[in-house]
């Protein structure tokens, strides 16, 4: 190994010395440093080191850009010269997360589960977008060759939305320290095909199979759509894996460890998590649409402000049962144009960081994509890629949306159908009382304020970052 202790002095001279740093660990490219005082790194001055390419701050680690290969011997000359030695990316993450309120190491936690999957959420999203717009142009229909093609860009586009909670529960699984496939293996079991479809039962058209464990009633309903339970879930898999780890002996290990945690994950799944996770998620459904109903512009402005946040859950997908009942019931549907709005500040809020970080080449490569989805409707790569990941442009996105609520409230827009929002969704709008315009306008306030609230709370996200 070369000798790289000029290196290592200057790295700990620059991020405020050997008392500063709480833990070090490394990825394939970067050496993670974790400092108890961000303010004493001096980020210019790491840049100028010693094969180090490029230096920032990012979930509350300061990230030195070594190279692959070269980062790992880095790693253990400038571990053994700190002397903090066998830390993984886990450990080091759990060392950040104690900086964090219960608040911010929850959320910092779910963009963890998320950043791995965007790739794949982003690819589907905006293929689903397209071929929902291709799927109704007559020349696509009549043509077999472009007919063929947008039906294999469909399957490609339904396939992870189709498996997401399997995905997010192997995902979870990982963050929080525990072998990835058993979560895999819980979140398969929580999409069985056996199993009565979620969807399906809520809408009462599946007879449900009831079992009883000690005489308490257990519905064999799936979770499709249940990303808030397979996050709760992971964790659940995640700690049984690394309690049984530790407890079973060596001899049986590998048989009867991964046994008892998938056994009882199940169990826990169907008696605890899973009815928790759906209350939770079906309570916060229930609220939102009461308040539409009953507290007048102020009922507006909280749906469109906080609708994009069941897409974390999973469960936005129930309140189209509730627009389904609007239309048969009034033959309108107030509740699409509000979700779009909601959608539609999430892509003004992804725009205003794109705004404040247009220099970073990753920004870039993330955000246009993710804003492209929101366009045709999909919010998630905007959600999961981005606004959550970096947290102020959520409530950004969020505060867009509240605010063309009003709007949606006082011009009295509709919908005459529902599963379509954002570009497509004008398709549907009620052409009554200028719907079409209001729709246009109804989406600049929300997607004009959605930006502005995320430039406004990026300047103080960076006056706190400078306080701390």
């Amino acid at each position: 190994m070369a000798d790289y202790k000029k290196m290592c002095q200057d790295i700990e001279k620059y991020v405020g010395g050997r008392q500063n740093i709480v833990g070090v660990a490394h990825c394939a490219t970067r050496l993670r440093i974790v400092l108890k005082d961000n303010s004493l790194a001096q980020i210019d001055k790491l840049e100028t080191v010693d094969l180090v390419k490029g230096a920032f701050v990012a979930g509350d680690q300061i990230q030195l850009i070594i190279g692959p290969g070269l980062v790992n011997d880095v790693y253990e000359a400038f571990s053994d010269y700190v002397g903090i030695k066998d830390m993984n990316i886990y450990d080091l993450k759990e060392e950040s997360a104690k900086k964090n309120n219960i608040f911010q190491s929850i959320i910092k936690s779910l963009s963890d589960v998320f950043v791995a999957i965007i790739p794949a959420i982003l690819a589907a999203a905006l293929l689903m977008g397209i071929t929902g717009v291709l799927g109704n142009f007559d020349m696509v229909k009549e043509n077999d060759t472009l007919y063929a093609i947008n039906r294999l860009a469909s399957l490609a586009a339904n396939g992870i939305f189709a498996i997401l909670p399997m995905v997010v529960c192997y995902s979870a699984v990982k963050r929080f320290g525990g072998n990835p496939v058993l979560g895999m293996v819980v979140g398969a079991i929580m999409l069985d095909s056996t199993l009565a479809n979620a969807y399906s039962a809520a809408q009462g058209t599946v007879k449900v199979e009831t079992i009883h464990l000690f005489g308490l009633p257990i519905n064999m309903i799936g979770f499709q759509g249940g990303i808030l339970v397979a996050l709760m879930i992971g964790f659940v898999v995640a700690k049984l894996d690394i309690f049984f780890n530790k407890k079973v002996p060596n001899s049986i290990k590998l048989l009867v460890a991964p046994l008892l945690t998938v056994f009882i994950s199940t169990v826990l799944l169907f008696t605890i998590v899973g009815p928790v996770g759906r209350f939770l998620s079906t309570g916060l459904t229930s609220g939102l649409v009461w308040s539409t109903s009953h507290l007048g512009f102020v009922g507006f402005a909280l749906f469109a402000g906080v609708q994009q946040l069941l897409v974390i859950t999973g469960l936005h997908h129930i309140i189209g049962a509730v627009e389904a009942q609007l239309l048969a019931d009034t033959g309108h549907n107030f509740i699409n144009p509000l979700m779009s709005v909601a959608l539609i500040g999430q892509s003004g809020a992804v725009i205003g960081y794109l705004v404040t970080h247009w220099k970073d080449t990753k920004v870039r490569e993330l955000t246009l994509p993710s804003f492209a989805s929101t366009l045709f409707g999909i919010s998630e790569p905007a959600i999961f890629g981005v606004n959550l990941r970096y947290r102020y442009p959520l409530i950004g996105g969020c505060i867009g949306g509240a605010l063309a609520g009003v709007y949606v409230y006082f011009s009295k827009l509709t919908s005459l159908g529902f599963g379509t929002t954002a570009v497509p969704g004008i398709a549907i709008a009620d052409p009554a009382h200028n719907g079409y315009i209001n729709y246009i306008i109804a989406h600049l306030i929300g997607f004009v304020a959605g930006l502005v609230a995320t430039l406004l709370l990026s300047t103080i996200h960076k006056d706190k970052t400078q306080e701390n």
